[in-house]
């Protein structure tokens, strides 16, 4: 059974149950009840469905908020990975050295001018760029120290090799949307029950109130495209940038 059919009849069940419930108390209810004693329930139930709204939002906007942050973060944990073996490997012999750091180039060249614009429109690493990262983990690894010195440089440059791999692997895991389907139609559906709950109140058509409501259906509107703009990390208006790679390669930038 799929999670959007069990949504649906979740949904269906709550409101038969209180439709039910609601009718068994009117029909059960004695001659003496008056309804018009107890408290109108429109302003409470109003009240929490704005507050629990509320706090979905806020969980929405911060979820997708962490999810753009931690794609900056891996985008700044390959960059300095990678500007380390390019400056550790300066102890190795001039041939080794001017390979490392040249494959190291042609890889964030790469990234910056071409896997980026795939990653903004396709949601999705290149295997181009995954065999460039791989040419530089050959680089480091197959060569043999043949010094003490050299010898010490040699694992913490496997450590930064191994650093940058993960980094690459966690932003390729962080390009597509953050936020589930049906989380999007909670907000979505949320929203329109909120919004409505303004008509069940029966606002007057005063300039005031009118003013309010359209201020109110906006605001809500602004926060679920702040969602949507937070949702695809590298894709969006507020997105993860390359600048990174350019702040740590700046012979890169031309």
């Amino acid at each position: 059974m799929s999670e959007w059919l069990v949504l649906a009849l979740a949904m269906v069940a709550s409101v038969v149950l209180v439709v039910i419930i609601a009718l068994v108390r009117q029909r059960t209810a004695g001659d003496t009840e008056d309804p018009s004693e107890t408290p109108d329930v429109i302003e409470y139930m109003t009240m929490m469905i704005g507050v629990v709204y509320a706090i979905v939002l806020g969980l929405a906007i911060a979820g997708v908020w962490e999810a753009r942050s931690g794609a900056q973060d891996h985008v700044q944990a390959e960059a300095q990975a990678l500007h380390e073996i390019s400056e550790r490997v300066r102890t190795y012999p001039p041939a080794v050295r001017d390979q490392v750091r040249a494959d190291v180039d042609t890889y964030v060249s790469y990234v910056v001018k071409t896997e980026w614009k795939t990653m903004q429109d396709h949601a999705r690493v290149t295997a181009r760029g995954g065999a460039l990262l791989e040419r530089v983990r050959h680089d480091v690894t197959d060569y043999e120290p043949k010094t003490d010195f050299e010898a010490q440089q040699y694992q913490p440059l496997l450590d930064q090799m191994a650093a940058a791999d993960a980094a690459r692997q966690a932003r390729a895991d962080s390009t597509g949307a953050t936020m589930p389907g049906v989380v999007w139609f909670g907000l979505i559906i949320g929203a329109v029950v909120t919004v409505a709950m303004v008509f069940v109140l029966q606002i007057r058509r005063t300039a005031r109130e009118l003013i309010l409501a359209g201020l109110f259906s906006a605001l809500i509107a602004f926060l679920l495209f702040l969602i949507w703009d937070f949702d695809a990390p590298y894709s969006r208006g507020i997105s993860a940038s390359a600048e990174p790679f350019l702040a740590l390669f700046p012979h890169l930038k031309g």
